[in-house]
């Protein structure tokens, strides 16, 4: 029975953090049609910022989060209102575009950080573990997975009891009868945008944890994302969540039960949503 909570607790953490990486990437896409594969980018300048303000400056590890989700926020913004404004409903460019940046940010934080990778850090309060079931689990996991729901429960409100949520829906329906109507869609995707960005930094912070710093972060995460996008569907938090955390305890259990197939179950787990329900668990069409 401790076996079974122990890996079921890990792939909750785990999936935490892929509802993190993934739920900006799925509002960007369902909200405004785009598909930005430098999201995992933004996650990996989000790291190295955080890691630079909360371990080299010796500044709290809340602030680091902070940092790291601006800096990201910052980069993603800039590259929303400078480029990809321009390429609304052009798949291929923006396709094009984003990836180039996934090389551009990592040759950036090459420059700027070096090559080697960073030991995975977190809040000093952190550093631990609890007993759970007589057996050890570190307090940075059950700290994931509360600030994974407290962000869950954020976004689904923000999505689904504010104003701007309700912009986002109506965006995501018919772009061009709520343009009609005078409500300003380029300053609301300008602030989608920029939230997904600085959510995808911030994780980069919280992940350390679990996935470390590096420069090949980019496409890691990104990889990692899309996965998770396709098993809970585009543009729902709800879909985020429940594909983020299947696949971090179907990951959590296929390592403890069968390791050396374990890389192979989130593939298998998408491919068989594919097949079943191609939209997603809780997705839409887009």
């Amino acid at each position: 029975m401790d076996w079974f909570v122990i890996n079921l607790l890990n792939g909750m953490s785990y999936g935490m953090v892929l509802f993190l990486i993934a739920s900006g990437m799925s509002i960007v896409l369902g909200a405004m049609g785009i598909i930005n594969l430098a999201h995992g980018a933004f996650y990996m300048v989000g790291a190295f910022v955080g890691w630079t303000v909360a371990v080299k400056c010796g500044a709290t590890f809340g602030l680091g989060i902070l940092a790291g989700g601006l800096s990201a926020g910052l980069v993603g913004l800039a590259m929303e209102r400078g480029l990809l404004r321009h390429l609304y409903k052009q798949p291929n460019e923006q396709v094009l575009l984003t990836f180039g940046f996934v090389y551009i940010l990592s040759n950036v934080c090459l420059w700027v950080w070096g090559g080697w990778p960073r030991p995975p850090f977190t809040a000093k309060f952190l550093v631990g573990s609890f007993e759970i079931m007589g057996r050890s689990f570190p307090k940075a996991r059950i700290a994931i997975i509360l600030i994974g729901l407290i962000l869950a429960v954020g976004l689904w409100w923000l999505q689904d009891r504010t104003r701007m949520g309700a912009i986002v829906r109506a965006g995501m329906d018919d772009k061009e009868t709520t343009m009609g109507l005078g409500i300003n869609l380029e300053l609301a995707f300008a602030v989608i945008f920029f939230i997904s960005s600085f959510i995808a930094g911030a994780a980069g912070v919280i992940g350390a944890q679990l996935l470390g710093v590096r420069t090949d972060l980019g496409m890691e995460v990104l990889l990692l994302a899309l996965i998770v996008i396709i098993v809970g569907g585009v543009g729902s938090i709800q879909g985020a969540l429940l594909g983020g955390i299947l696949i971090g305890v179907i990951d959590a259990f296929g390592k403890a039960v069968f390791p050396q197939l374990a890389m192979f179950t989130m593939y298998l787990t998408m491919i068989v949503v594919l097949i079943v329900r191609p939209t997603g668990l809780l997705g839409r069409k887009i």
